[in-house]
């Protein structure tokens, strides 16, 4: 069984993905770009924790 990935660290990300891409995150949008990615992971967090059964099938017409 594969170990548990380790806990979420938006600061590290945002670090570490700058560094990747090439992009400048100036040191007043850091804390902005921070909390931003926070929101966004505890959204995502929402969605992955939501229980659907495997037999579900996926619609196949969206309508709004």
């Amino acid at each position: 069984m594969p170990a548990d990935p380790p806990p979420f660290d938006p600061a590290a990300y945002v670090d570490a993905a700058a560094a990747l891409l090439g992009l400048e995150v100036r040191p007043e949008w850091r804390e902005g770009v921070v909390a931003n990615l926070q929101a966004t992971a505890a959204a995502a967090r929402l969605m992955l924790e939501f229980p659907l059964p495997d037999e579900l099938d996926a619609a196949p017409v969206f309508r709004a």
